[in-house]
C-alpha cells in the first residue's frame, strides 16, 4: 500500500516548495506537483501544512539512573513531538568493557518507539579502552563523549583527551566533548558552601561562562594537536562560541551544539523560590539572558551546527528536591526531549530568528550528516527514509505537564504559547502520531547502525 502525503509545504535544509510525497514500504519513493491516489492508497491531507525531514537529537539521557524516562516513554515523548530518531548516551562503569557496556544499553533500548544510536561515553583512558574504542565503528556507534568536569566518576585529564581524541579519529569517530573546567568548578562550590551560599542561584555563579570558554579552547587545542573532529555540546555562552568560532578559523574540525534551554531561559529563573529555580539547573547553567541573541545568531549563521535537547528526565520529587539545603546536591538536568522541536519552530521561525530551511538543518540534516545517519536520515528525498513531520502552521498550543508524554512532574517551558501544531509523525512511514493521537506501538524502533564521520 502507498501513503501519499498532498498539497503540502515540503521544507529541506536546500528549498521550500509545495508537492506531494509518495511512501512505499517505509521509503520516500517520489516527490512531484501531483500524485494522483488511487483505490487502496492512504492519503494524508496537508493543505496549508508544512512538511519537515522527522527531528533527530543527538544528545538524550534517557534510562539513566536518577530519571523517570525509559527508551518507552522517552520516545513516546520524542516521536509526540517531531522527534523521529534520537542518540543516546551510555552510562559507563569504570573497569567495565566499551564493547559490554554498549551491549547492555542496546537491550535497554530494545522498547523504543523510534530508531536510536548511540554516543559511547569514556570516563578512564587505559590500554584496553584505547584498543576497543575503533571497535565501537565496527559496530555502528561512531562518537564517543568526554567529560571535562566531575571528577572521580566522568572526568578525563587533558592527556587522556589527547590519546582518546586521537585514537577515535584515527578511527572515523568523532568526539564530543562536554567542556566546563571541572577543578576549578569544584573549588568555587567549597567556597560558595563555605560561605553559607546555598540556593540554587549559586549553581550558577560557581560554573561561570569563562571557566566554559577556557575548558571549550582547551578541548579545541587538544583537538587539533590530534587532527581529530571534536563536537562541544550544550555551548550556552557567548564566550564558549567564540571559543569555536577561533578553532573553525584556524581548520580545526570543529562544530558546535546548543539546547533550547540556553535559547529560550535565562539565569533569573535560577532567583525564584526553590520549588521552581531547583528544576532548572543544568550544567552549563542557564545564563544571562544576553547570550540568547548570540546563540540565535550563531545558528542562523552556521556557527552553531545542531540544536539538541541534552533531555534528562530528573523529578522534582525525590531528584532535584534532594538539594533544598546544598545546590550541589541538585542533580544536573533537564526534560525538553518532547518540545524541542517545536520550541525552535517558535522562537526560531515563526519569531524570525533563523529560516526554515536553517530550521531543517540544525534540527535534522546537520545532525544526520555529522553522525552517520544522512541521506537515510535527515532529508525528504527518494530512497530516504520516510520519516516525516506535518506541522499546521496556522494552530498554537500551550505547553503543559498536564498534556505530556514525558514523564517528569514539572514541564520547564510550562504555559508557554507556541505556534506551530504537528499534526502527523511519520517514522519509516508508519504513523505515529495522527490528529493528535499516538499510534506507535513500544519495540518498532531500530538500531541505527552509523557511518564513520566524514567532516562536513
Amino acid at each position: 500500500m502507498r501513503t501519499i502525503i498532498r498539497n503540502g509545504t515540503v521544507a529541506t535544509s536546500a528549498d521550500v516548495f509545495k508537492a506531494d510525497i509518495q511512501i512505499i514500504n517505509g521509503v520516500v519513493t517520489a516527490i512531484s506537483e501531483r500524485i494522483v491516489p488511487v483505490e487502496g492508497d492512504h492519503v494524508i491531507e496537508a493543505t496549508d501544512q508544512y512538511v519537515f525531514p522527522g527531528g533527530i537529537d543527538v544528545h538524550t539521557h534517557l534510562a539513566f539512573p536518577g530519571t523517570v524516562d525509559d527508551f518507552e516513554s522517552g520516545t513516546k515523548a520524542a516521536a509526540s513531538g517531531g522527534i523521529t530518531s534520537i542518540i543516546n548516551f551510555t552510562d559507563p562503569k569504570k573497569g567495565q568493557s566499551v564493547l559490554d557496556n554498549l551491549r547492555e544499553w542496546q537491550e535497554k533500548a530494545k522498547p523504543s518507539f523510534i530508531d536510536y544510536g548511540f554516543h559511547s561515553i569514556i570516563n578512564e583512558c587505559n590500554e584496553r579502552v584505547l584498543e576497543e574504542v575503533p571497535d565501537l565503528a565496527e559496530q555502528g556507534v561512531t562518537s564517543i563523549k568526554l567529560f571535562m568536569a566531575y571528577k572521580d566518576h566522568l572526568m578525563v585529564n587533558d592527556v587522556e583527551m589527547y590519546k582518546l581524541m586521537k585514537t577515535a579519529g584515527e578511527a572515523g569517530i568523532i568526539t564530543n566533548v562536554h567542556a566546563e573546567n571541572g577543578d576549578v568548578i569544584d573549588q568555587l562550590i567549597s567556597d560558595a558552601l563555605s560561605k553559607g551560599n546555598t540556593t540554587p542561584y549559586f549553581h550558577a555563579s560557581t560554573r561561570p561562562c569563562l571557566l566554559e570558554a577556557e575548558a571549550t579552547g582547551r578541548a579545541l587545542a587538544i583537538a587539533e594537536a590530534a587532527n581529530a573532529p571534536v563536537y562541544i555540546v550544550h555551548v550556552s555562552c557567548a564566550e564558549a562560541l567564540q571559543q569555536v568560532e577561533q578553532a573553525k578559523k584556524r581548520g580545526v574540525q570543529a562544530y558546535a551544539e546548543t539546547c533550547p534551554q540556553y535559547l529560550v531561559l535565562d539565569s533569573s529563573y535560577l532567583a525564584k523560590p526553590f520549588e521552581e529555580s531547583a528544576k532548572y539547573v543544568c550544567s552549563p547553567p542557564l545564563r544571562d539572558k544576553s547570550n540568547q541573541t548570540v546563540l540565535w545568531n550563531g545558528l542562523a549563521s552556521g556557527l552553531i551546527s545542531t540544536v539538541a535537547s541534552d533531555h534528562s528526565s530528573i523529578p522534582f520529587e525525590g531528584g532535584k528536591a534532594l538539594g533544598r539545603d546544598n545546590f550541589a546536591k541538585i542533580p544536573n538536568g533537564c526534560p525538553g526531549i518532547e518540545d524541542i522541536f517545536s520550541l525552535i519552530y517558535h522562537f526560531g521561525v515563526h519569531e524570525g530568528r533563523i529560516s526554515l530551511q536553517k530550521f531543517v538543518e540544525i534540527t535534522s540534516s546537520a545532525p544526520a550528516k555529522l553522525f552517520g545517519l544522512y541521506p537515510k536520515k535527515g532529508t525528504i528525498a527518494i530512497g530516504s527514509d520516510a520519516d516525516l513531520v506535518v506541522l499546521d502552521p496556522r494552530l498554537s498550543r500551550v505547553i503543559s505537564k498536564n498534556t505530556q508524554s514525558q514523564s517528569t512532574d514539572y514541564n520547564l517551558y510550562e504555559g508557554t504559547k507556541v505556534q506551530g501544531v504537528i499534526t502527523y509523525v511519520l517514522s519509516r512511514g508508519e504513523e505515529l502520531v495522527q490528529e493528535g493521537r499516538f499510534l506507535g506501538k513500544p519495540g518498532r524502533g531500530e538500531f541505527l547502525h552509523r557511518k564513520r564521520f566524514k567532516k562536513i
